[in-house]
C-alpha cells in the first residue's frame, strides 16, 4: 500500500517485481513514478513476501527512511536506506508530518530459512487528525479494541495460495474484526496481487476473498464503509 498523508508518503511491505520464490506477480508492474519521493518504508515482518530485498532495491533510498520490526535492523541496514529504525510494539515515531504507532501483531515474525525471531507488527498512521490502520498479516487480538477511533483500517483478507495458515485472516474472521476495530472505511488487503503456480479455477478462487469479506461485514459490521480497492487502484479520502 502506498498511504499519503499530511505530504508524506509511506509504502508498506513492497513487493514489486514480477516472481517471488515460486509466486508470479499477476497484475501489472508499478509505475516508477509513483514511488518517487517516499518518506518512509513500514515493514510489518521478516518474511519474503512482505520484505522482499530485491524490491527494496527498486526504491529512491538515499532519503528514504525503513522502519522494521526490533531485532531487524542489522539485516536492514545494508540496504542503503538513509536511515533504519526498529521498533516494537507501542512505539511512537515521527516520519514528518506524520506521526506512527506501532501496534501488536499475531502472526510468526521469523525470516525463513534462517533468520532472527522477530515481532510481527501493524502501524496506525496519524496526521491531521485522520488515523490510518495497516495491520500487517495478523490474526484477531484483544487489543484491537484499543487502537481508538479509526478513519480507515487496511485489513488482510488472504494470502497468495489456495490455503491459510495461522496467524492470517480470512474473510470471515477480517469481518469480525472490523467489530473490535469500528473504522469509518475499511479496505481488504492483501489478495490477488501474487499467485502461486496452479491451475485458472484455482486462480479465480483467490479473487473472491475481497467480496467475502464485504459480504460478512454487512452482516457484522453493518456501520463500515466496505471499500474494495484492486491492485494498482487508488482511494481518495
Amino acid at each position: 500500500m502506498l498511504i499519503e498523508l499530511a505530504g508524506v508518503r509511506l509504502l508498506t511491505d513492497p513487493v514489486l517485481r514480477g516472481r517471488l520464490l515460486h509466486m508470479r506477480r499477476v497484475v501489472p508492474a508499478v509505475d516508477p513514478a509513483l514511488l518517487s519521493g517516499l518518506g518512509a518504508v513500514l515493514i510489518s515482518h521478516m518474511h519474503h513476501d512482505h520484505f522482499d530485498v530485491p524490491s527494496l532495491r527498486l526504491l529512491e533510498r538515499g532519503a528514504t527512511q525503513l522502519v522494521v520490526p526490533a531485532g531487524s535492523g542489522r539485516r536492514a541496514a545494508r540496504r542503503g536506506f538513509a536511515k533504519v529504525i526498529e521498533v516494537s510494539a507501542g512505539d511512537r515515531t515521527n516520519l514528518g508530518a506524520v506521526g506512527v504507532l506501532t501496534v501488536p501483531a499475531i502472526h510468526g515474525g521469523k525470516r525463513f530459512p534462517i533468520g532472527a525471531r522477530t515481532e510481527a507488527l501493524g502501524y496506525v498512521i496519524e496526521a491531521g487528525g485522520r488515523r490510518i490502520y495497516f495491520a500487517g498479516d495478523t490474526d484477531i487480538f484483544d487489543g484491537m479494541t484499543e487502537l481508538g477511533e479509526l478513519d480507515l483500517a487496511l485489513i488482510p483478507v488472504w494470502g497468495w495460495g489456495p490455503k491459510l495458515g495461522e496467524g492470517h485472516l480470512d474473510p470471515e474472521r477480517a469481518a469480525e474484526a472490523l467489530a473490535l476495530l469500528e473504522p469509518r472505511i475499511a479496505v481488504p488487503i492483501h489478495w490477488g496481487t501474487l499467485f502461486p503456480r496452479i491451475n485458472r479455477d484455482r486462480r479465480r478462487r483467490l479473487t473472491q476473498p475481497p467480496h467475502e469479506f464485504a459480504a460478512a461485514a454487512a452482516r457484522v459490521a453493518p456501520a463500515v464503509d466496505i471499500r474494495i480497492v484492486a491492485p494498482g487502484e487508488a482511494l481518495d479520502l
